[in-house]
């Protein structure tokens, strides 16, 4: 079977990392195939949300270097040369900033190192009881590789994440949501059914519509407020005349659900 499983619910893409023997550690044909698919997803217009978990008992233990050990480099998923020579223009945690296609973690279990990044990198957060986060770079000597000091602190702020990343500490679930850092913690044997229900929330709204709000909230933190109200502006405009707008006003006035076309 595939380390990497890409599946569809309808208009809802479900990827999940398929190494349950290894906790889901990322091999470097599996950040490509990652990044293959994040691409796809983005690509086809009739997806219009993404969800991103793991099998077995654990999300993402991180990569797995275990070829490098012998001298060999890492290569795959935009990661090329040995550990301290990764170029990641191409990897998944860019590339999960980059899409427009709105991406939902469904995390089963611990998340660490580059796992740790993916999960950050997604836009929600859906977290088992049995899910925690690890910020063990410091205990290994490296740090965070893959975006995770640019996200975490967007995400808890600079202190408390200072205090995360330089203690090297271990979170719960329960805790990540006091923090932030998940939307939702639910039953273990709920947690696909719960975030496959808000992916098909999210999709049952304008694609066009939800696309252009994750274009402008990425924007929105590298922009002053009047850039920024500009860059709305000019999102607006061909939205207005769309067809789905014309589709949410007729379906508001006739109160009933809309029937989005994503055109």
């Amino acid at each position: 079977m595939s380390d990497l499983l890409f599946e569809r619910d309808d208009d809802v893409a479900v990827i999940t990392l398929n190494r349950p023997e290894r906790l889901n550690a990322i091999s470097g044909p599996m950040l490509d195939d990652l990044t293959h698919r994040l691409l796809q997803s983005e690509l086809d217009q009739s997806i219009r949300a993404v969800v991103l978990t793991g099998s077995g008992r654990g999300f993402c233990s991180g990569l797995d270097l275990k070829a490098t050990d012998g001298g060999q480099p890492f290569v795959g998923g935009g990661l090329t040369g040995r550990p301290g020579e990764l170029h990641q223009r191409q990897a998944p945690p860019t590339v999960l900033h980059d899409v427009d296609v709105p991406t939902i973690c469904a995390l089963n279990g611990a998340a660490a190192g580059y796992g740790l990044d993916l999960a950050l990198g997604c836009d929600i957060r859906v977290a088992s009881t049995a899910a925690k986060l690890s910020w063990a770079f410091v205990r290994l000597g490296v740090v965070p590789e893959s975006g995770g000091t640019w996200l975490l602190p967007r995400l808890v702020g600079y202190a408390k994440a200072a205090e995360l990343t330089f203690t090297g500490a271990l979170v719960s679930a329960t805790e990540c949501l006091t923090l932030g850092l998940v939307n939702q913690v639910v039953a273990d044997d709920q947690l696909m059914t719960d975030s496959l229900a808000l992916a098909h929330t999210i999709a049952s709204n304008s694609p066009l519509a939800v696309r252009a709000t994750k274009r402008l909230m990425r924007h929105a933190v590298l922009e002053s407020f009047s850039a920024h109200v500009d860059r709305a502006n000019l999102q607006l405009q061909p939205l207005i005349g769309s067809h789905d707008f014309t589709e949410g006003l007729t379906a508001f006035t006739e109160r009933r659900p809309p029937r989005f076309e994503g055109r």
